[in-house]
């Protein structure tokens, strides 16, 4: 079972809250408005030498891989602290979780290979696992 079926099925309750607060806290990752939500997020990842990684992600084609290391550099130290500290982890667990969550995410964000416009991701995020759990 991949991540992704596993954060869905933690969303139907099948299994342990941990995945469930995880996704919950990508999904604030891509929703923070102070960084610019998921358009800027990806500006980050692409000022950040990363573009080709993460326009793999909105693009309808493959998602290529991103590692820890990367996206300690794209989020930063004290980003990653406090992602750390709502899911009582340690910072390299949490970028290794954001590294495997984040490119699935993004790629369910964008089915069309383009940002959405306006609207609140979070919820789109969670109406898009309901979706997938539901079809």
């Amino acid at each position: 079972m991949g991540l992704f079926d596993q954060v869905v099925g933690a969303l139907a309750g099948r299994q342990s809250g941990g995945n469930a607060a995880l996704l919950e806290t990508v999904m604030q990752v891509i929703n923070n408005p102070q960084t610019g939500g998921l358009a800027g997020l990806v500006q980050s990842f692409q000022q950040g030498g990363l573009g080709e990684i993460v326009n793999s992600w909105v693009s309808t084609g493959a998602n290529l891989p991103i590692s820890a290391e990367q996206i300690q550099s794209v989020l930063g130290g004290g980003s990653l602290q406090d992602i750390a500290a709502k899911l009582g982890i340690g910072q390299q667990q949490a970028s290794g979780s954001l590294a495997e969550l984040l490119p699935q995410v993004i790629d369910q964000l964008t089915p069309n290979g383009q940002l959405p416009q306006g609207g609140d991701l979070m919820a789109q995020g969670l109406e898009l696992l309901k979706g997938k759990l539901f079809s």
